[in-house]
C-alpha cells in the first residue's frame, strides 16, 4: 500500500537537474510494456527495471511524473512500503539491498500522460493532432515511464507499445515483433546499446515507411503520405551525408537509423537514440532545412553514442552537431567551415559576452551561443592541429568512447594526444571564459580567417 510518509530528498551529483536520479543504484535494462489509446490519450504501463545497488539501499527512488502507480514489486515481492509524490516513486524494500546486489523493480501505472513543465518548457510525452511525439531532453522521460533520470545512467531497453492498427509506432532500436490482434497492433523494439533515459522515445502516427537506401546503415523514414514526394527530394543526399560522417567520425554507432516526420509543425527537430524527428514544416522539397538534417544525424555520434555524464558539458553534444553542419556545407559545395566559422564568430561578437559554454547554467544550456561557440572551439582546434591530426583525434574520440558517458576533460586529453604543443590556453579561452577569443591563424598563408583579404 502507498505510504503517507514523504519521500526523502535525493542527492544527485548533477546540479542542473536537482531531484532527478538516484545514485544508489545503476540500471542495466528497462523492459517497458505500454497499452495506449490515441483518441483518449490513455496510457497503461508496466515497467521492469533491472538494476545493481551501488551502496546499501534501505530506500530507492524512481522518477515518474503525473501517472498513477497501482503496484510495486522488488524482486517479485511487495516492498515494505512505497510513496509516489512530487515526481518521485520512493520504495522501501522489505530487506535492505546490499552493495553489488542485483534487484528487479516492477511498476504498474496508468493515466493520461502529459509533458513535464519546467525550466525548458514542456518536454516528454505530448499529443499531436493525431498521434504522439516524445521529446525527452533533458527531463521528460518520467512523463511516460519510471526511470533513474540521470544522463550518466545508460541502460539497454525493450519497449513494447500496443495501439490502434491505423497507427504506426516507432521506438528506439530494432523492430523485433509486430503482432496484429482485433483492430490493434503490438509493436516491440529492442535497443541493446546503452541509452540515457532522456533519449528513450516513442512516436505514434499515421505514417508510411519510406526507405533511405545506404550501403552501410539500415535506414528508413516514417512519413505522412502527403509529404513523401517532398521528403524524397529533401533527403535525396542522405547517403552522402552518412558517408561523410562515417569518414569523419567513424562507423555509425547503432544497428539502424530512422527518420520520423510528424504531420504537425514542430518548433525544432529533435534527436533520440537511433532516431531523428522533424516537423512537417521542416520538409518542403527545396532542401531549405538541410543543415538540420545534418545536425540531427550528427547527434547519433555526439549525444547518443557519446553522452554527457553531467549537463554542464552540453557543448559536447550541441557544439559537435553544429560543427557537423559546417562540415556538410563544406563537403556539399556550400560555404567552407572557415567561412561559416568567421561569420558565426562575427555574429557572436555582437552579442553579450556573459556565457561560459563549459558551464552555461541550466537556464542557458540550450542557448544558441553554446551551439555556435562550441562549433568554433572545434574549428579553432582544427586550425591549430591541422586537418589530418584533427580528424584522426575526432575519430578516436567518437570510436574510443562509443556507448559511454563522457566529460570535457576526457575530450581535452584525446585532443592533446594529437598535438605536440599544450592546448590548455585554447580550451581555457573557449570553454572557461566569457570573452570571445579570436580564431587561430590559418596554417596556410598565415591569414586570420576574420581578417579582410589582401
Amino acid at each position: 500500500m502507498s505510504s503517507p510518509e514523504p519521500a526523502h530528498e535525493t542527492t544527485v551529483a548533477d546540479p542542473y537537474l536537482p531531484g532527478h536520479g538516484d545514485p544508489g543504484y545503476r540500471v542495466s535494462r528497462y523492459d517497458i510494456d505500454l497499452d495506449y489509446r490515441v483518441a483518449t490519450n490513455r496510457l497503461a504501463g508496466r515497467a521492469r527495471v533491472h538494476a545493481t545497488a551501488s551502496t546499501l539501499l534501505t530506500r530507492l527512488a524512481l522518477d515518474l511524473a503525473a501517472l498513477r502507480v497501482s503496484k510495486v514489486l522488488v524482486n517479485g515481492r511487495r516492498p515494505a512500503r512505497w510513496s509516489h509524490r512530487s515526481g518521485k516513486l520512493s520504495i522501501w524494500p522489505e530487506t535492505p539491498v546490499q552493495p553489488g546486489e542485483v534487484l528487479v523493480v516492477d511498476v504498474a501505472y496508468a493515466g493520461h500522460p502529459r509533458p513535464v513543465v519546467g525550466t525548458w518548457g514542456e518536454v516528454g510525452w505530448e499529443e499531436l493532432t493525431d498521434g504522439v511525439i516524445v521529446a525527452g531532453q533533458p527531463d521528460g522521460a518520467p512523463s511516460w515511464f519510471p526511470c533513474n533520470d540521470h544522463p550518466g545512467d545508460k541502460a539497454s531497453y525493450r519497449i513494447a507499445v500496443t495501439t490502434e492498427s491505423a497507427y504506426r509506432v516507432v521506438a528506439n532500436g530494432s523492430l523485433t515483433e509486430r503482432i496484429a490482434m482485433a483492430g490493434r497492433v503490438r509493436w516491440v523494439y529492442d535497443q541493446p546499446e546503452p541509452m540515457s533515459s532522456y533519449l528513450a522515445s516513442v512516436q505514434v502516427g499515421r505514417y508510411v515507411t519510406v526507405p533511405l537506401p545506404d550501403p552501410l546503415v539500415s535506414a528508413h523514414a516514417e512519413v505522412p503520405s502527403r509529404l513523401i514526394a517532398a521528403f524524397r527530394r529533401d533527403f535525396a543526399r542522405h547517403h552522402e551525408l552518412l558517408a561523410l560522417f562515417t569518414e569523419r567520425f567513424g562507423p555509425y554507432p547503432f544497428s539502424s537509423y530512422v527518420v520520423v516526420v510528424t504531420d504537425d509543425a514542430l518548433e525544432i527537430p529533435l534527436e533520440a537514440q537511433g532516431m531523428s524527428v522533424f516537423g512537417a514544416n521542416h520538409v518542403d522539397g527545396r532542401g531549405t532545412h538541410e543543415r538540420l538534417i545534418a545536425h540531427e544525424l550528427a547527434h547519433q555520434w555526439f549525444g547518443n553514442s557519446l553522452t554527457l555524464g553531467r549537463w554542464q558539458d552540453i557543448w559536447l553534444h550541441e557544439g559537435f552537431a553544429a560543427y557537423a553542419e559546417w562540415l556538410w556545407s563544406e563537403h556539399s559545395g556550400g560555404p567552407t567551415a572557415s567561412a561559416m566559422a568567421s561569420a558565426a564568430r562575427a555574429r557572436l561578437a555582437r552579442l553579450p559576452q556573459d556565457l561560459v559554454i563549459g558551464d552555461p547554467g541550466p537556464e542557458r544550456m540550450f542557448d544558441d551561443r553554446v551551439y555556435k561557440r562550441g562549433a568554433l572551439t572545434l574549428h579553432a582546434l582544427r586550425l591549430t592541429l591541422g586537418d589530418e591530426p584533427f580528424f584522426a583525434a575526432l575519430r578516436e574520440w567518437a570510436t574510443g568512447h562509443a556507448h559511454q558517458t563522457v566529460a570535457t576533460a576526457q575530450f581535452v586529453e584525446t585532443m592533446q594526444r594529437h598535438c605536440p604543443s599544450r592546448l590548455d590556453d585554447l580550451f581555457t579561452a573557449w570553454l572557461s571564459r566569457e570573452s570571445l577569443p579570436r580564431l587561430p591563424w590559418l596554417a596556410v598563408g598565415g591569414r586570420h580567417p576574420e581578417a579582410p583579404p589582401g
